[in-house]
C-alpha cells in the first residue's frame, strides 16, 4: 500500500509541478485583464461625468440645481460601479482557488476511496474466513 500511495502522491505532484507554471500565468494575465477592464471603465465614467457635467451647465442655468445633488448622483453612480468591480475580482478570486483546489480533492477523493475499497475487502475477507470456519465446524459434527 505505500507503493502505490508513494505513486499517487508522486503524479499528484507531477501534476501540480505542470500545472503550476500554467495557473500562475493564467493568474497574471488575469490580473492584467481586470487592471485593463477597471481603467476602460474608469474612463468611460469619465467620458460620461464630463458629458453630464456639459449637460447639467446647461440644464443647471435653466432648472437651477444644486451642486450637492449633483455631486450625489455623480457619487452614487461611482459607489455602483466600484461595488461592481470588488465583486467580480471576488468572482475571479474564487476561480482561481476552484482551479487550484479541484486536482487536490480529486486526488484526496481517489486515496480516500481506495482506502475504503481495502476496507471492504478486509471485512469481506473476515467475513469468508468466519463462514469458512462455521462450514467446517459443521461438517465434523
Amino acid at each position: 500500500m505505500k507503493v502505490r500511495l508513494l505513486n499517487v502522491l508522486t503524479v499528484c505532484l507531477v501534476t501540480l509541478a505542470v500545472l503550476s507554471p500554467g495557473l500562475v500565468v493564467f493568474s497574471l494575465v488575469w490580473v492584467r485583464h481586470t487592471e485593463f477592464v477597471k481603467t476602460q471603465k474608469i474612463e468611460f465614467e469619465a467620458n460620461k461625468i464630463n458629458s453630464a457635467n456639459t449637460t447639467l451647465f446647461s440644464a443647471t442655468t435653466n432648472q437651477n440645481l444644486e451642486p450637492t445633488q449633483v455631486s450625489t448622483q455623480l457619487s452614487d453612480q461611482n459607489l455602483v460601479n466600484q461595488l461592481l468591480t470588488a465583486e467580480q475580482y471576488k468572482l475571479a478570486v474564487l476561480l482561481q482557488w476552484f482551479i487550484l483546489l479541484t486536482p487536490v480533492f480529486i486526488g484526496l477523493g481517489i486515496i480516500v476511496y481506495d482506502r475504503y475499497l481495502i476496507y471492504r475487502a478486509a471485512v469481506l475477507k473476515e467475513q469468508i474466513e468466519m463462514l469458512e470456519r462455521l462450514w467446517q465446524q459443521s461438517i465434523e459434527q
